[in-house]
């Protein structure tokens, strides 16, 4: 059997609800005991932070702390998405705040190796009131002593890809003589932060000389400012220009207001506009676990003419609603265009495999939402514009129509049909391609039943030693008059091939089928058209002989 996590006489872990105080790992400063593992909950009112630094760090070390290792949640559940870090070796972690009223901190040890461990101080603060009113029983001591009122504090270090801020006390009114700093980034984050206020009531005045938010593009108010905002009005959206903000938040003596509540995320992996033809794109910190309160966008822009392709090359979200069946937890959407406001193309979540999705337009928005609990994997995602290719036929003629500038980067012999001899016309503002069923690689063959003309439309994007060629299908239906295209092989066949393979694999099994059929049915329709020929020749020499006779 296992060794006890906890040795016999040594006690470690616990809820704490202090205004303020400090733990540290069983002996310290004396060597941490072997397979110890230790969880202490700090857990203040709902709208204030827990302030936690270390005094003292030094744990066995390893390249990714596999052995001893110290890890700091937002947050009660050892949920991934709200870990702010893991932490070994010498160097203490930095100052943390949590986003919400619950930090988790877990200490543990392997059996190998021991160190002197460390030491934590905290403070916390709260509107106020008994805390208790806002937890859950389940993370509650049991006993009385430790429901005692608690003191008003605010602002700390916040270190997380993303998290949430309010006035202290919020949603009752903030005290008077308040000022609070709330230091955002800084734990290797290297994109800007996005600032979104989701509700917003402070004392207003002309010049917000009384009550006032006040933002700087910076760690420290020597920074830009980049706002300075009171009254009911929400502050607009706020993104800074490097991985660093400070958020200043004053009250005078008289006054007061409901206080704010905002969220920030890293805008570097949660904020991004393409206008490239082919991307990729995924979630913040795939394939680890994506962080939690997050709103994310991702804009695709493309040049006029052309529409946007996504392929799914692979999503674990958090699942579907066990109450609605919906995906009402975290989840992400496609949009037709550039805002929320368009036709919805998709809502997805859990672990899917999903069809491409493609747009009606030049652009599509990506929007993902995570809640504050349960986080997975994420999801990885390669776009592509496709050409808007116009292709019409008559009975025994291709006409195929391409915008030029959808393609204004490339020469017309880098657009052709089959083989490069049969490449595009320059016509008024389109690249055009009219060509007779018997030239340019065309072929006959029978699908469902019915015969059709196929070619190989070609578009070559390749540079320098780099091939990078697009390939569509052209099929005509001579007796209906009847066309259409599909993109067969996307771009960069490294990233793309994957998602190919997966969407094309049923197209390819059913025309293996229907090449089969055709070759049966082929190889029938020249019996019974030789048979005929015979059967007519038999004719044509019994009516002659009649007729000498």
């Amino acid at each position: 059997s296992h060794p006890p996590l906890c040795p016999s006489g040594i006690k470690c872990g616990g809820v704490l609800s202090a205004p303020s105080g400090n733990f540290s790992s069983p002996n310290f400063p004396g060597l941490y005991p072997y397979e110890m593992e230790c969880t202490w909950l700090i857990v203040v009112a709902e709208g204030s932070s827990v302030l936690l630094s270390f005094s003292h760090f030094e744990l066995e070390y390893h390249a990714t702390c596999a052995y001893d290792y110290l890890q700091v949640y937002n947050g009660a559940a050892r949920d991934r998405g709200n870990l702010l870090g893991t932490f070994c070796g010498r160097s203490p972690p930095p100052p943390f705040s949590s986003a919400w009223h619950v930090m988790a901190v877990i200490f543990r040890s392997d059996r190998h190796v021991a160190k002197r461990g460390f030491t934590a101080t905290y403070r916390k603060g709260t509107r106020e009131g008994w805390w208790w009113r806002s937890i859950h029983p389940s993370v509650l001591p049991h006993h009385p002593h430790h429901l005692c009122p608690l003191t008003d504090a605010c602002g700390g270090q916040l270190t997380g890809l993303s998290g949430e801020i309010t006035s202290p006390r919020y949603p009752e009114s903030y005290p008077n003589d308040a000022e609070c700093r709330w230091s955002i980034g800084g734990a290797g984050g290297s994109g800007p932060l996005t600032l979104v206020f989701t509700d917003f009531q402070v004392e207003g005045g002309q010049g917000c000389g009384f009550d006032y938010v006040a933002l700087f593009d910076g760690p420290t108010a020597a920074a830009p400012r980049l706002g300075r905002y009171c009254g009911s009005a929400r502050p607009p959206r706020t993104v800074s220009s490097a991985p660093h903000l400070l958020i200043l938040f004053k009250s005078d003596f008289n006054i007061g207001g409901r206080g704010f509540k905002a969220h920030f995320y890293s805008a570097g992996e949660c904020q991004e506009v393409f206008t490239a033809v082919k991307g990729n794109l995924s979630s913040p910190r795939y394939p680890s676990f994506y962080p939690n309160n997050l709103k994310c966008q991702w804009s695709i822009q493309l040049p006029p003419g052309y529409r946007v392709k996504v392929f799914f090359l692979d999503m674990e979200l958090e699942g579907r609603s066990s109450l609605t069946g919906g995906c009402d937890y975290d989840h992400l959407a496609a949009f037709d265009g550039g805002a929320e406001n368009g036709s919805l193309l998709g809502r997805w979540c859990g672990r899917e495999s999903l069809a491409p999705v493609t747009s009606h337009s030049n652009q599509l928005l990506l929007v993902l939402h995570t809640d504050r609990n349960t986080a997975k994997r994420g999801f990885s995602i390669a776009y592509v514009g496709v050409v808007p290719i116009n292709v019409s036929c008559t009975r025994t003629d291709f006409h195929i129509q391409i915008p030029v500038q959808s393609l204004a980067q490339l020469e017309r012999n880098r657009i052709y049909l089959g083989t490069p001899a049969c490449a595009a016309q320059v016509v008024g503002g389109n690249f055009k391609i009219h060509t007779r069923f018997d030239t340019c690689g065309t072929e006959s063959q029978k699908r469902n039943h019915t015969s059709v003309i196929i070619s190989t439309l070609y578009i070559d994007f390749s540079a320098g030693d780099r091939e990078d060629i697009h390939q569509y299908e052209v099929q005509c239906e001579p007796k209906r008059k009847e066309a259409s295209v599909t993109l067969i092989a996307g771009p960069d066949p490294s990233r793309l091939s994957h998602a190919e393979n997966l969407v094309d694999a049923q197209q390819r099994e059913g025309e293996a089928i229907d090449t089969r059929e055709i070759k049966s049915q082929d190889t029938s329709d020249i019996v019974f058209i030789s048979i005929c020929i015979l059967a007519g020749l038999l004719m044509v020499i019994a009516v002659v002989g009649l007729v000498l006779l």
